[in-house]
């Protein structure tokens, strides 16, 4: 297969299908150590907040008013 020669929709196709096979197999992929970490860390400060964020729509009106 000449990827270059490919027109772009079938490029994007293949991005399509080459990333579809990955998600099948997402257990399969490893979890560095220092984002576990991290993880844990977020996951114990939730259950001991129970911060459950802001919501997206303030989150940008915020934003948007510091612009």
């Amino acid at each position: 297969m000449n990827i270059p020669n490919l027109s772009i929709d079938e490029r994007i196709k293949l991005v399509e299908d080459i990333w579809d096979s990955i998600v099948l197999e997402k257990d399969l992929l490893p979890v560095p150590l220092e984002q576990r970490r991290e993880l844990d860390r977020r996951l114990s400060q939730y259950n001991i907040n129970r911060n459950h964020g802001t919501p997206a729509d303030l989150t940008i009106q915020r934003v948007r008013s510091r612009l």
